[in-house]
């Protein structure tokens, strides 16, 4: 399970570093991949499969599933770090999650995500979190 937040900035070729803490439980070669609410996800290979598994049973005959596939397949990425931790963020993925330089890598139980600081600290500041966890509350998540 992926857990806590890590600032970080890209290099001049649009390599970031990935935290230890992270990149031992990734494995040698992970994928990154275009995610919800502007931001990218990293998945191990072993969450990645499975999660690819349950798109690739999405009914190609119904739009909005193909949609859905597309969008996760069409902006994967597999990755593996150099020897000091970093990965390259292609373009195209960047440009999908606003990121220009300084960016959050956030852990999300079964993945890490890359958000753009400011995109992430607009998300953080949102008023909507007391309608979010009054919803929750319904669903039985209290905190």
């Amino acid at each position: 399970m992926y857990m806590g937040e890590f600032s970080h900035s890209l290099d001049s070729k649009g390599r970031m570093t990935i935290p230890a803490k992270f990149r031992n439980s990734l494995g040698e070669r992970f994928v990154v991949t275009r995610s919800l609410d502007n931001c990218l996800c990293i998945y191990d290979m072993n969450s990645w499969e499975k999660f690819s598994e349950q798109l690739s049973s999405l009914a190609y005959s119904v739009k909005d599933q193909r949609t859905f596939t597309r969008f996760f397949f069409s902006g994967e990425a597999e990755v593996e770090p150099d020897k000091m931790g970093r990965i390259l963020i292609p373009q195209a993925l960047r440009a999908a999650a606003k990121i220009e330089k300084d960016v959050v890598l956030v852990g999300a139980g079964s993945r890490v995500e890359i958000w753009s600081k400011d995109v992430w600290e607009e998300a953080l500041s949102s008023d909507a979190m007391s309608d979010i966890a009054e919803a929750m509350a319904e669903k039985g998540i209290m905190i």
